[in-house]
């Protein structure tokens, strides 16, 4: 198990439940985000993406493991409420508050009100790797054809 610290931001605290933040279950992967800001709600417009503070701040105290904010599968896939750049990627060395950038892909407005659960934050392991320069890769049946050059099959 990876130890992390979590600074919680203004009244936070109380938005994560009296335990602070958690799995919703012992099988949970994602730990949800939930939306801190001071307004009752926001609203997104249809297409138009929003920076919405969760207010919490972390310090992941492993090597090799980083945090990835993930789309909530019943937002995104119910409503349109995504992440707007897919994976936000959380540094082990960043310290400050998460921020998830949300995207409405609806063609209606979206409001999030505050406490409302917006995405969700799984931690996983990174391999470091060592650049080494060459002028020339290993060839291979696939080569550098591009995007979805391979076909369908």
């Amino acid at each position: 198990m990876a130890r992390v610290k979590i600074r919680y931001l203004r009244e936070s605290k109380s938005l994560y439940g009296a335990d602070g933040i958690s799995p919703a279950t012992g099988y949970s992967c994602g730990i949800d985000l939930r939306a801190c800001f001071s307004e009752g709600k926001i609203c997104i417009e249809a297409g138009e993406r929003y920076p919405i503070p969760t207010g919490i701040a972390l310090e992941i105290c492993e090597p090799n493991i980083a945090g990835f904010v993930y789309s909530r599968s019943g937002l995104g896939a119910k409503i349109g409420l995504t992440v707007a750049q897919g994976v936000g990627v959380i540094d082990p060395d960043y310290r400050g508050e998460i921020i998830a950038f949300m995207l409405n892909t609806s063609k209606q407005a979206i409001c999030v009100e505050k406490g409302e659960r917006i995405a969700q934050l799984v931690f996983q392991p990174y391999l470091p790797v060592s650049f080494e320069e060459s002028e020339e890769l290993s060839p291979t049946e696939r080569g550098s054809g591009g995007y979805g050059h391979t076909g369908k099959k």
